[in-house]
């Protein structure tokens, strides 16, 4: 393989995040990322402590979503459920920006929203990956600004999606895209090489995996996460 079953292992954070997920479902799912060795969990704030008490002594980080999927809690309700998921065992933040607010050009606000969230997380020694949600975003301009923004307020990562931003079209019908490579390669452009970039949604079996890789990904968001692992060690195996 191109990249090594650690390397691919060390891109991924297990998302936990579907609404209907149980308990034991969430908890099934942090041994999934202990079985496969992935860089981290993502999961609902109410369940941070419980993984964090599974995940203890592996290597798998904790992670956290704050205000998701959408973005649009108050600043200090972000910053607080930071503090929160900090205090309950989350070393990794990913947070929605408020798409809105983005949307009507108020990126002062935008950007006193990150760095809330960006500033108290870093002094609880956690990182941070801001969620940008393009499908919600009119143009690459809107994009741009979201990543010079972030690099200002000091965010470790850029994320393209929630997985959960679905677009109603004029026929009713709801759609989604996703990461994509357009997307990926902008952000990778306009971010210096101290901010990483995060790819989630649509990230579905090894290739695209290896894809995210290739255009300058260092994290994917999946749920796919077994079959994409078994096909890895597979293809280790068959020194494909």
């Amino acid at each position: 393989m191109k990249y090594t079953y650690e390397e691919l292992a060390g891109m991924i954070d297990h998302s936990l995040l579907h609404p209907t997920m149980t308990d034991d479902e969430l908890r099934a799912g942090c041994e999934v990322a202990k079985k496969y060795g992935v860089a981290s969990v993502c999961i609902k704030p109410y369940a941070v402590k419980m993984a964090a008490e599974i995940l203890e002594g592996s290597p798998v980080a904790v992670g956290c979503v704050i205000g998701f999927p959408h973005g649009n809690s108050l600043t200090e309700v972000k910053r607080c459920a930071t503090e929160l998921a900090c205090r309950d065992g989350a070393v990794e933040i990913d947070m929605v920006a408020n798409a809105g607010k983005v949307l009507s050009g108020e990126w002062g606000y935008v950007e006193a929203d990150i760095r809330a969230v960006v500033d108290e997380a870093h002094s609880r020694g956690a990182i941070v990956k801001v969620i940008f949600e393009n499908d919600f975003l009119e143009s690459d301009d809107d994009k741009i600004k979201l990543c010079e923004i972030c690099e200002r307020a000091g965010a470790d990562f850029v994320k393209t999606s929630t997985g959960y931003g679905f677009v109603k079209g004029p026929d009713g019908k709801y759609s989604y895209e996703g990461a994509t490579e357009h997307d990926l390669q902008l952000m990778r452009e306009h971010c210096s090489e101290k901010v990483r970039v995060k790819a989630a949604g649509g990230v579905r079996d090894l290739d695209a995996l290896i894809k995210v890789r290739d255009l300058g990904g260092a994290r994917c968001g999946a749920s796919a996460t077994v079959a994409m692992m078994e096909e890895a060690k597979r293809r280790e195996a068959a020194g494909e």
